[in-house]
């Protein structure tokens, strides 16, 4: 399997025509009747070796981190992060495995994450809630800081958004130890972080519209970040699931899902959509168990919910076309509307 990133550097290498670049993309195209453009393309596989490797490096890191932790409780972690960098240098630096990369680079931010709270844990008996704010943020500014070397040696695409997320949690946990009754925050500040990181993901995504290099695999990943801040944040605070829902608030919800529908047509992503879809089918069950059909509220939620994201994405393109149509010059600056031959 290739990535589109794979084909635009066998271009620059002269290994491939930049025509036969093209006509392989529009014959792919052809094929599975949607454009490039719109399939959202993140190589995530690079062949069943992938899945031998990662599940060799798994092993192999639950073992240095219960010996780590042996000798002390950081250890562990901050042993974790050493032997994923290194392990990197190979599977990463050399290999270009997929599957292995993304695991060791979770690997590798979590671990630094993981030494920094452990020793500020154990460092400060019983702490209070802004104390455990600070640990937090100390220890999310050092993730970041490993994901920006880490981009810095490997680049791997999904490493931006591992450090848009410690970002944010650097951000809210400061503000959390610092503001007064801050746990009353945390879902604004939350959602302030999603529309920051989902802001970001658009200048990556914005920079390659046609999505033909490996920004189009960074901005796919930011998003995926700033999807669930975006979408959990909001629905927690209007208390989706605390205490029950009446009609007014199951209404309510549906209406955001179709908001946020019509913002992953504009964009074309579909993270969104997925990352809501709990709370849709929650607040469908209760309009169903509303309108009198109790014992098959789900089947009816589900029927309902998955004809019509079936029928979405079959007519994703079309239905897309009329809403770019619609935002007039704005529309030119988004990833073009195309039609497979």
């Amino acid at each position: 399997m290739y990535s589109e990133s794979d084909i635009d550097q066998a271009v620059a290498a002269g290994v491939m025509p930049e025509q036969v670049a093209s006509d392989f993309r529009h014959h792919v195209a052809t094929l599975r009747a949607a454009p490039a453009v719109d399939e959202e393309h993140f190589r995530f596989l690079t062949g069943f070796n992938d899945i031998f490797v990662t599940i060799a490096i798994t092993l192999l890191l639950v073992a240095v981190g219960n010996i780590g932790v042996t000798v002390m409780p950081a250890a562990g972690a901050g042993a974790v992060a050493v032997v994923a960098w290194m392990l990197a240098t190979y599977f990463t630096g050399r290999r270009r495995m997929a599957l292995p990369s993304i695991v060791l680079l979770l690997t590798f931010v979590g671990g630094i994450a993981a030494t920094l709270a452990i020793i500020g844990y154990d460092r400060i008996d019983d702490p209070t809630e802004r104390q455990g704010a600070a640990i937090v943020a100390v220890a999310a500014a050092c993730a970041a800081l490993g994901a920006w070397l880490h981009w810095r040696r490997f680049m791997v695409p999904i490493t931006p958004a591992a450090g848009a997320a410690a970002a944010v949690g650097l951000v809210v946990s400061l503000l959390l130890s610092i503001l007064p009754e801050s746990l009353r925050l945390a879902w604004p500040l939350l959602f302030i972080g999603g529309v920051a990181v989902f802001a970001y993901a658009m200048r990556w995504d914005l920079s390659d519209r046609a999505r033909q290099t490996r920004r189009a695999d960074v901005a796919f990943w930011l998003h995926l970040v700033a999807a669930p801040m975006i979408a959990h944040s909001t629905f927690q605070m209007m208390g989706v699931f605390n205490g029950e829902m009446g009609l007014g608030k199951a209404t309510v919800v549906l209406l955001l899902y179709v908001a946020f529908a019509l913002i992953a047509l504009v964009v074309d992503r579909r993270a969104l959509l997925v990352s809501s879809l709990v709370y849709v089918l929650y607040a469908m069950s209760v309009l169903i168990r509303t309108a009198g059909s109790t014992e098959l509220s789900l089947a009816f939620t589900a029927l309902v919910i998955g004809s019509a994201l079936l029928s979405l994405s079959a007519f994703w393109q079309p239905i897309r076309a009329q809403v770019i149509a619609r935002l007039g010059g704005w529309g030119e600056r988004l990833p073009p509307v195309q039609t497979a031959a």
